[in-house]
């Protein structure tokens, strides 16, 4: 039975090899800078099990694996200049380190690059990859416009929420574990609930994402906690709390939302406690549960040898638990 670090493993070793291009090196050593900062890399290898449990040949999703992942950092890179990002995995962004038409450019040729990898699947596969790829790409693109809409909207609904981030983030999971059962061979029902499996589990995932952001351990999550609630960023928690406010707690939220100057850990406090008293942690955690056991729920479904499937189970699980 493969295990993920093996597939891990597998992967790190082929981006290492991996050439992007030489000339002129103010194009391509911006790729490879981002993706030499590695992060969870936890999408190509989503393909990868999901190719394993139908095949013994999971060598030939490698490839097609690893243009999910450059694919995914291409988003990230537009991303950034978008957000105006300094910093990514604790690293100055691209646009940082070299300067934002630098970063379009060279996020270009990442894109172009992910279709390079995409080229070795076999012909008979080839096209419906590609057009579901497409389609995925797409999605992202429409996603992350619909996050840039909602920074100007203060009446977000929660279903508005849940669309945008199935849009910018489950998508690509969802595509990630299907790419996965295309090249492995498995049926048609199989791949149908190997995406709907991913897209459940990213939409838990950018939940999670969202609590762990106000709740999370500073020194596992990597980044400054409370970082949403200082930006004002528009995450399901505040969403819900909009929404599920009293006069009270509406105006003292609305209090901290519209403050220039303040100091960053009162902030925190203040709507973390507003956030407690509408019970909108619990609530949250109920959410992120629900999509989470929908995505399991696919996995279990699948028609399959458990041992074989029981690798892809319990990465899923340990994405369930995470607190990074």
């Amino acid at each position: 039975m493969i295990k993920p670090e093996q597939l891990l493993q597998a992967l790190q070793i082929e981006f290492e090899k991996q050439s992007y291009g030489e000339h002129p090196i103010e194009l391509y050593e911006p790729i490879r800078y981002i993706m030499s900062l590695g992060g969870k890399r936890f999408r190509p290898l989503l393909t990868l099990l999901a190719a394993s449990i139908y095949s013994d040949d999971w060598e030939n999703a490698i490839k097609p694996a690893m243009a999910v992942e450059v694919f995914h950092n291409f988003t990230l890179m537009h991303d950034d200049i978008m957000d105006q990002a300094p910093l990514r995995r604790g690293k100055p962004t691209v646009h940082e380190k070299w300067n934002a038409n630098t970063a379009i450019l060279s996020g270009d040729v990442m894109l172009i690059k992910a279709y390079d990898l995409l080229l070795d699947i076999p012909a008979e596969k080839f096209r419906r990859v590609l057009e579901r790829f497409n389609k995925t790409a797409a999605e992202v693109c429409e996603g992350q416009q619909l996050d840039m809409n909602f920074e100007t909207r203060w009446d977000v609904t929660e279903e508005e929420y849940l669309g945008m981030i199935r849009l910018k983030t489950s998508v690509l999971l969802g595509f990630a574990l299907e790419l996965g059962g295309i090249i492995g061979g498995a049926d048609e029902e199989s791949i149908q609930l190997l995406y709907s499996a991913g897209e459940n589990m990213g939409i838990g995932f950018q939940l999670k994402d969202d609590l762990l952001d106000v709740y999370g351990d500073p020194d596992k999550f990597g980044k400054q906690v409370g970082g949403d609630i200082i930006s004002n960023k528009k995450t399901f928690l505040l969403i819900e709390a909009l929404s599920k406010a009293d006069s009270n707690s509406k105006t003292e939220l609305d209090k901290w939302i519209g403050l220039e100057n303040f100091d960053k850990q009162e902030k925190v406090a203040g709507v973390t406690a507003i956030y407690e008293e509408l019970g909108i942690r619990a609530f949250t955690e109920q959410k992120i549960q629900e999509y989470f056991t929908k995505g399991l729920s696919s996995l279990h479904a699948l028609k399959i040898d458990e041992r074989r499937k029981k690798p892809l189970l319990q990465f899923a699980e340990q994405l369930v638990e995470r607190e990074k």
